[in-house]
């Protein structure tokens, strides 16, 4: 058997023009459209190169964005200052720090500074916890990403054993939360495996939907999975490649040509995903401006 191949990027552009006309909408309405500030700080190529595809997807629904430059060098106080005074200038609605950080900046202070109304990201311990206790309001974008991706592909998770191989903030916790919430197209049995979890394939194959986020490429293989079962790939790795002009090629964590063969579909890498990661995000950033709207009515 051939896997589908989920496109996020038909996807992706799908949710994109939903976005534009709702930027429209509050543009008609307001006068100022919908506001993203980005972070950057440092030099690291591929959080560049994310911060870039941010901003001109904003710029293609109509959305003001302005990305932030610091310095490798850059102080925690430094970032601080700047996280507070994005948290009041009203030309933003959503605000991201984009990361990794230097090892001088506590992440975990970055993150909190952020007031929650603008963290579009979704990865405040406050708005963590509103999607735990089941009433999200930014859900992180790989997450939510994930879960459109598979709606509007005419997968529903209700009743079905969903397997998460990673536990991160960003993907693995919240996407357990998403999956197992009595809500259309979840109510799922979910499953979570990390680096102590022993005997990985056994569990894997029980899966109806697998998500692997390890950032190990290859990782799961074509005897790791359960036939006929839906497999996404959430891992982008750049492993060694002469035969391509930049030295490299992308990568996912799970091993494509062997679980295609196996699974009744599967997210590509590049391609499936990462899309989708940043068209939730300017969605996130439209519901942030209309609740700033709607709060200050």
């Amino acid at each position: 058997m051939s896997a589908i191949v989920l496109n996020g990027k038909e996807v992706a552009q799908a949710v994109r023009l939903e976005v534009a006309e709702g930027v429209r909408e509050f543009v008609g309405h307001h006068g100022t459209p919908p506001g993203l500030a980005a972070v950057l700080v440092g030099n690291d190529p591929a959080s560049a190169i994310y911060v870039r595809n941010k901003r001109r997807a904003c710029d293609e629904v109509g959305m003001f964005s302005e990305t932030f430059d610091l310095p490798d060098s850059t102080e925690e106080d430094e970032l601080l200052d700047l996280i507070r005074d994005l948290n009041v200038d009203h030309r933003f609605h959503g605000i991201l720090v984009q990361l990794p950080l230097p090892r001088q900046i506590d992440e975990r202070k970055a993150t909190v500074a952020v007031n929650p109304e603008k963290d579009v990201d979704g990865i405040h311990p406050m708005n963590l916890g509103r999607l735990l206790e089941g009433s999200p309001v930014y859900v992180p974008g790989t997450p939510a990403g994930i879960l459109e991706l598979l709606f509007r592909n005419g997968y529903d998770a209700t009743g079905k054993h969903v397997v998460i191989c990673g536990r991160s903030n960003i993907v693995g916790k919240p996407m357990a939360n998403l999956f197992m919430q009595k809500r259309p197209g979840c109510n799922a049995t979910v499953t979570i495996c990390h680096t102590g979890t022993q005997n990985l394939a056994s569990i894997t194959l029980q899966a109806d939907i697998l998500v692997v986020a390890t950032g190990n490429p290859g990782m799961v293989t074509g005897d790791m999975v359960k036939p006929g079962s839906v497999v996404i790939d959430v891992g982008v790795n750049r492993v060694p490649d002469e035969t391509k002009q930049r030295g490299y090629r992308l990568v996912g964590d799970v091993d494509f040509d062997q679980v295609s063969k196996v699974a009744g579909a599967i997210t590509p890498v590049p391609g499936g995903v990462g899309p989708m990661t940043i068209a939730m995000l300017l969605s996130n950033t439209l519901e942030a401006a209309r609740r700033s709207k709607r709060d200050s009515e």
